[in-house]
């Protein structure tokens, strides 16, 4: 947390001059501090403590729903609520001094406001427990990241769908195993990215969904014998429903774990699309080039142009992955309800969100700025007799002929083009006849990659003009 001069001044003075250990907090059957190394292993507010919007927000509703049940006064009521936002304003403006000494951000906030508004501060506290209080603040932190991710997948499709629409005619080489394969369009080629990037954000949806359900009130484990209102924090904090198991409550993290998954499969997505960068940038290929704006030089060698953003979005997928991974592992023995091994559950998913955010805007800036070699992309599909398969379906259609013959019949006109060095377009059509008597002149109307590209008409295929279509329904379902 940035801090300064400020930050030297009356609030964390005065904060540092009441600092506590939590064990003097919370604690009453310690009668003293702990061991240094424990202090150190303990401690979570070095990186909990972005957790504090979320914490204060979630302390605001119950301090609210403590008072309408009358469990605790209207005049302490406010005096929590005043203070909260004060503590507020002092973290966002920089002026807060976070302690390791009282171990995370619910008691750097309780001490910090116990400091402004004295004894009333303890009673915020009344039927909760730290467990559910980070469960809540975890799933509201959650929440914000999937709704913040979810914003910019979509610029990204964006991007995509421009790039598609400007190139939906603009043909290149087609693979399969990284072998020419057919012609397709360049447009249809990143609309397929479009519908990987639709399903995720269909994932980070339903894990929202799944995910919007209030921990708060679980208290310890098993409930409280408190008269409070789920429903009424619930409703305050924008969740759906309460949760329905106190043990449940304060135990899951199955949204920290759905979350990563989605956010694997979405770096898996991503990591696709920059390898496919990489190798469309090579001398081998050339069919983009990226700006200095997504591009590196080398030390030794001066001709350099490297596609270094496209290969750590490539790279940053294996630590996204390998968090989802970790989280998984760490959680599968623990018994019900809280163990603090939870507490390890933040750091990667920390990572993650911010990998996601930093991944999703290098990739949006590359697709906007990418600049598209035509001529390149076209002289890619003259290699790898990549219009054999229109060869064998007009042998079908014409000749009626079974496709498995047609295909065989096929092969031995490409493996004589292949004998002669040249395409399947510069054998005469005697040479084919020798193969295959029924062919006549029409075949060569079928050699064309312009032409194969355009018979692809079937929904979903290549042609422009399904491209195009694809286009205008890709604005409409996800734009």
């Amino acid at each position: 947390m940035a801090r300064d001069a400020a930050a030297d001044q009356a609030p964390a003075a005065s904060q540092a001059a009441t600092s506590k250990t939590a064990n003097e907090m919370w604690g009453g059957r310690f009668a003293a501090g702990p061991a240094a190394v424990m202090a150190k292993i303990n401690q979570s507010i070095s990186f909990d403590k972005r957790l504090y919007a979320q914490d204060i927000r979630a302390s605001q509703a119950h301090a609210a729903m403590l008072v309408k049940q009358g469990i605790i006064g209207s005049e302490d009521g406010a005096a929590i609520s005043r203070g909260l936002d004060q503590v507020l304003a002092e973290i966002e403006a920089g002026n807060f001094r976070f302690d390791e000494a009282l171990e995370d951000i619910h008691m750097n906030v309780e001490a910090r406001l116990a400091q402004l508004i004295g004894p009333a501060a303890g009673r915020l506290h009344t039927a909760r427990s730290r467990n559910d209080q980070v469960a809540t603040d975890f799933r509201l932190w959650v929440r914000d990241a999937l709704d913040r991710h979810s914003a910019q997948v979509q610029a990204l499709q964006a991007a995509l769908i421009a790039q598609a629409e400007r190139h939906a005619a603009t043909v290149l080489p087609g693979f399969t195993h990284l072998q020419v394969a057919q012609p397709v369009t360049f447009g249809h080629h990143l609309l397929a990215y479009v519908e990987m990037l639709g399903r995720d954000r269909g994932r980070l949806a339903d894990c929202r969904k799944r995910l919007n359900e209030n921990s708060l009130g679980s208290a310890a484990l098993a409930g409280t014998s408190f008269p409070i209102d789920r429903h009424a924090t619930s409703a305050a904090l924008g969740f759906d429903r309460p949760m329905a198991n106190s043990l449940d409550g304060v135990s899951d993290r199955d949204f920290a774990i759905e979350f990563m998954a989605a956010a694997s499969i979405l770096s898996m997505h991503l990591s696709r699309l920059a390898e496919e960068l990489v190798i469309w940038t090579t001398d081998a290929f050339k069919f983009v080039s990226l700006s200095d704006a997504f591009t590196t030089g080398s030390s030794i060698m001066p001709q350099k142009r490297n596609p270094d953003a496209a290969e750590l979005v490539r790279a940053k997928s294996g630590r996204v992955i390998g968090a989802l991974v970790g989280l998984l592992v760490m959680m599968k023995g623990l018994p019900l309800a809280y163990g603090k091994d939870m507490q390890e559950d933040k750091e990667p998913t920390f990572e993650v969100s911010e990998t996601l955010d930093l991944c999703l805007a290098a990739m949006t800036g590359m697709i906007a700025d990418l600049k598209v070699n035509e001529a390149a992309m076209r002289a890619g599909t003259a290699r790898g007799f990549i219009t054999a398969t229109d060869l064998a379906d007009w042998l079908v259609r014409r000749l009626g002929l079974p496709f498995r013959q047609a295909h065989h019949i096929t092969g031995s006109i490409v493996k004589l083009a292949e004998d002669r060095g040249c395409g399947l377009e510069d054998l005469s059509l005697a040479d084919m006849q020798a193969i295959e008597a029924g062919i006549t002149e029409e075949v060569f109307s079928v050699l064309s990659v312009d032409r194969a590209v355009e018979s692809r008409t079937s929904f979903g295929g290549t042609a422009p003009s399904q491209v195009t279509a694809q286009v205008k329904s890709a604005k409409e379902r996800f734009l």
